[in-house]
């Protein structure tokens, strides 16, 4: 028997402190840097499938993970994401990961240039440590190491120091990518994001499919959404962030405004800034980049595609027409079109306005959209029924996620918390011909009001019934009984009702639902936040035939839902009907200043709401971001979000 061997045959009967003794007594013979835990560490099933790596630098490794910080990093707290990294080491018995004999591997060079690169993916390089030449410093003192075969405690120290720097990078990156960098309940948006981030397995991931291996990039773009709108959003990102760079590089002053008073301007009009004007429509795509007789009235050649700019080297700015022709009309109203303006052709002052926004903002409301796409859990990626807020439009998509069909809506009004919130839940009923039951706010508020202006007889006039507790009906009462709230007071339903004639739920903290409306004159309007805070419906019965033919076992079942039971059932003599889905839907109410249109171009939208200013301020304050579990505060009163 060697001595090897002896040592090992004398360790089985021991107690834990000769174990460790005669571990120390081992790492001599066998000249293990690691000391006793690169020895006890070979004592346990490695569960990591990557190629093993050396346990040299097990203790100088247990010792910085021993503290939640590390001092060399742009943003040294990693508490949060402390147990992942202890994890990941404890998975590969404490081996180094990212480097062989002092030297780098490819798959750690391949992850510093995603870190470089992550502006690309609407991320901050600075929060994996891609600036001030960290990374570059931090390669050149392993050169050295290896250069010189430098076996000192300090060199120990920095090798381990790199791979653990490298290790919480990459948790911090993938985590990222996959749920987003803040928890969004801190906005009160109701979005689980804490339970996707304790089920997403980075640790594994990292172990298994990222140390020593090749295909980076493609293992990183599976842990993103897997949604055709995101994907075109990080598209246009690339467009976009060029354009911003030209832009910086040759700054052009602002669009002059309209004189005071002036109309906007229409065919034949006069604006003073034609040229400009042209030059930036051309700059985004709008106008045409060669047109040989630019000042004629056809619509002569075609511009590129809206929101897809030609890259700079493609571009050639012709002479600008000498007056509001055809073809300025053509590319301010393709512009108005993918910016939430009323696409009239006609340039205003809110046209001016939006033309003058940097690209820089462009970029980050790109960047804001990446952010909240990656918050939504696995089952809403790819939601049925997807609001946007700011575009003031509902996406319904069908189970293979073609799009249906898409609607306008009215959302909640941004002043006088109104507004409504981001959140996802699961469409549950359909309830038709439903009664509207006024808190009482709206009563003080708005009812009173309008029976002090019109009379006792506005009440039965518009449907509104006062009733007792019990749901006697009553007949005789007096302005003093409604202002002091002595009934209560509910709306028939009809075709007055303000619910209009269908509601579709899905239980929220906000009581936030989607319904028709007798107001059809909102959709005629560009900005619609007119409601108290619930998503009101352009074609609701488009939307409830959607919904109940899809939810059947056989959707064309005899006496099953079609347009005529639909129609039916919000005219005719049953109130209050509830339906209950078998298959529930995922519903996302978001909030995407930018969002991907179907034709592959990107719209822009105003931040209404003032969401994204909200978001831009939580995220410039760096790390460590807020992502622990919080309780939603909702500041929409159930009950008062018609």
């Amino acid at each position: 028997m060697n001595l090897r061997s002896a040592v090992l045959s004398s360790l089985r009967p021991r107690s834990l402190p000769a174990l460790a003794l005669c571990a120390c007594v081992l790492a001599g013979i066998t000249g293990c840097r690691g000391g006793v835990k690169a020895f006890t560490a070979r004592l346990h099933p490695r569960r990591a499938t990557s190629p093993p790596n050396t346990t040299d630098y097990a203790e100088d490794l247990e010792r910085l993970l021993d503290q939640p910080t590390l001092p060399q990093l742009r943003w040294p707290n990693y508490a949060a994401d402390q147990a992942t990294v202890r994890k990941f080491y404890a998975d590969r018995d404490d081996e180094l990961a990212w480097t062989r004999n002092s030297i780098p591997t490819p798959a750690a060079m391949d992850l510093l240039q995603q870190f470089e690169s992550a502006a690309a993916k609407g991320l901050n390089p600075q929060d994996y440590d891609a600036s001030e030449g960290r990374w570059a410093e931090r390669l050149h003192q392993l050169a050295a190491i290896a250069r010189t075969h430098d076996d000192s405690a300090s060199a120990q120290n920095a090798i381990a120091g790199f791979d653990l720097a490298l290790t919480i990078c990459s948790v911090r990156y993938l985590q990222d990518l996959h749920n987003g960098r803040i928890n969004p309940e801190i906005f009160n948006f109701d979005i689980d994001v804490p339970q996707k981030r304790a089920a997403f397995d980075v640790a594994t991931l990292l172990n298994d499919h990222l140390v020593d291996q090749s295909g980076i990039p493609s293992v990183i773009q599976s842990v993103e959404p897997q949604n055709p709108l995101y994907q075109q959003t990080e598209a246009a990102l690339a467009t976009y962030r060029l354009l911003a760079m030209e832009e910086n590089a040759a700054p052009s002053p602002p669009l002059p405004p309209l004189p005071p008073g002036a109309r906007p301007v229409g065919v034949g009009g006069w604006y003073a800034a034609l040229p400009q004007l042209w030059a930036r429509l051309q700059f985004l795509g709008d106008a045409p980049p060669n047109s040989p007789q630019p000042d004629q009235q056809a619509s002569g050649a075609e511009p590129t595609h809206p929101s897809h700019p030609q890259p700079p080297s493609a571009r050639a700015v012709h002479h600008a027409p000498r007056s509001y022709n055809l073809q300025l009309v053509k590319a301010v109203t393709l512009y108005q079109q993918q910016h939430g303006l009323q696409p009239d052709g006609r340039l205003g002052p809110a046209t001016i306005a939006s033309l003058n926004v940097p690209m820089s903002v462009r970029v980050q409301q790109l960047n804001d959209a990446l952010e909240r796409w990656r918050w939504l859990p696995a089952n809403y990626i790819q939601p049925r029924v997807l609001v946007n807020l700011p575009e003031f439009m509902v996406r319904v998509y069908d189970p293979d996620n073609t799009l249906a069909f898409k609607m306008k809506v009215v959302t909640g009004e941004a002043k006088d918390n109104h507004a409504t919130p981001m959140f996802v839940r699961l469409m549950r009923y359909v309830v038709f011909r439903p009664y509207w039951n006024l808190p009482p706010s709206i009563i003080r508020k708005d009812l009173v009001p309008d029976v002090k202006r019109k009379g006792l007889g506005y009440l039965a006039a518009n449907d509104y019934q006062l009733y007792r507790n019990n749901g006697r009906v009553v007949t005789s009462f007096t302005l003093h009984d409604l202002e002091h709230l002595r009934y209560n007071v509910r709306q028939l339903p009809g075709p007055r009702n303000a619910l209009g004639l269908v509601k579709f739920l899905f239980p929220n903290a906000y009581d936030v639902y989607m319904h028709s409306t007798p107001e059809l004159n909102l959709f005629a309007l560009t900005r619609r936040d007119r409601s108290h805070g619930c998503v009101r419906l352009q074609h609701a019965a488009q939307m409830a035939l959607w919904v109940l033919h899809g939810d059947q076992k056989d959707p064309d079942q005899e006496n099953g839902w079609d347009a005529d039971k639909v129609d039916l059932a919000m005219t005719g003599p049953l109130n209050n009907r509830t339906v209950n889905l078998r298959t529930p839907l995922p519903v996302v109410i978001g909030y995407f200043t930018a969002m991907p249109d179907e034709d592959g171009s990107i719209h822009f939208f105003d931040d209404i709401y003032g969401y994204d200013k909200d978001l831009e301020a939580a995220l410039a304050k760096g790390r460590p971001y807020e992502r622990g579990e919080l309780q939603i505060h909702a500041t929409l009163t159930p009950g008062e979000t018609e």
